[in-house]
């Protein structure tokens, strides 16, 4: 797999999203940030700026009523949930956030690389993160659905037809498969920690009315680790992807999956999460023209982010990378295969 250009968005003035004590916080993007710059991974690459998201795009994925109580709710600063709280700058950061996403997936379908070099890959820092925020309402930390932004774009303004968003979160992006259950052209799939938040995302959830079979779930149980994970990508993703052919993969990316993070109880290593998204990237070399874009979404322990990021640019880019936390120092538990079992059965694969 040869090298790739990188194109990157980082969200100038996320810090103005703020609460105190609450685990999604500045820091994440900043220890990213920083691992990337000191590994030389940042600065050579093109920042992309947000793309300005039109009100009738933004209908296309949120209800009118949303938008407008979100944006109110913002202006006073006030709590959507228990958990998601916004200030008087999160409605701008939101935007903000979509149009970056928007931003790297429109620059990686047209193929823009600033030195001609093959096919770029994109990263987009997305904070506020966006896979829990459904048409109607924001939770789970998120407030506008940055992936499914980014995916509507293409498929209204670009000209794609199929795309898939692999969801590689530790919490199921309720709000991602919500908005695609009905539809043909968006193959929505998930890896996620169940029973966890938001409670949705069980293996037999695959689509509804013209979108059955166009939503793929894979809930693993707490303690499931590197091998559940490669397991999964080997046996289950990689084999439906093959079956859809996407024109582009869209993932959105949770370094929560992480053995550190203090949110869950996932067990996977950042050399193992580096291993996964290689092998998309390879399918995407093989299968999509070489278009794939990430977009951030979870993951709150600051070492383990900042390794999962390098793990990430050190798969989109085919450089080598040692992972200095190393495996998980837990036995991983493998009542996972009941699922495997499970699903194997629903996709016949």
């Amino acid at each position: 797999m040869p090298e790739k250009d990188l194109l990157l968005f980082y969200p100038q003035g996320h810090e103005a999203h703020f609460a105190s004590g609450h685990p999604e916080r500045p820091e994440r993007v900043e220890t990213m940030r920083l691992a990337l710059q000191e590994a030389g991974w940042w600065q050579p690459f093109p920042h992309l700026d947000p793309l300005p998201p039109s009100i009738d795009l933004l209908q296309s994925v949120h209800t009118s009523h949303y938008l407008k109580v979100l944006e109110a709710a913002c202006r006073r600063g006030e709590w959507l949930d228990q958990d998601t709280y916004t200030t008087p700058a999160s409605w701008d950061l939101a935007l903000k956030s979509a149009g970056g996403a928007m931003a790297v997936a429109s620059a990686v379908w047209r193929g823009d690389a600033d030195r001609g070099a093959l096919r770029p890959t994109g990263l987009a820092l997305t904070r506020p993160p966006g896979h829990h925020a459904t048409p109607g309402w924001g939770m789970g930390f998120c407030l506008l659905n940055n992936v499914a932004l980014a995916a509507e774009i293409l498929i209204r303004d670009q000209g794609a037809r199929r795309l898939a968003i692999v969801d590689l979160d530790m919490h199921h992006g309720n709000g991602t498969q919500d908005i695609f259950w009905q539809r043909q052209d968006v193959f929505y799939l998930s890896t996620h920690q169940f029973p966890l938040f938001p409670g949705s995302g069980r293996v037999d959830e695959i689509g509804a009315g013209p979108g059955v079979g166009y939503t793929a779930n894979f809930p693993l149980p707490p303690g499931s680790g590197d091998q559940a994970f490669k397991t999964v990508m080997a046996e289950l993703i990689l084999p439906l992807l093959e079956r859809f052919a996407p024109e582009m993969l869209l993932v959105s990316i949770g370094f929560d999956t992480h053995w550190r993070d203090p949110l869950g109880s996932l067990q996977l290593s950042a050399g193992v999460f580096r291993d996964l998204l290689a092998e998309l990237v390879v399918f995407a070399d093989r299968r999509c023209s070489g278009k794939l874009a990430l977009f951030l979404e979870g993951g709150y322990d600051l070492q383990a982010a900042a390794a999962c990021a390098l793990a990430s640019v050190s798969a989109l880019l085919n450089r080598p990378w040692q992972d200095p936390l190393g495996p998980a120092p837990y036995v991983e538990d493998t009542s996972w295969r009941n699922m495997l079992r499970r699903a194997k059965e629903i996709w016949k694969v």
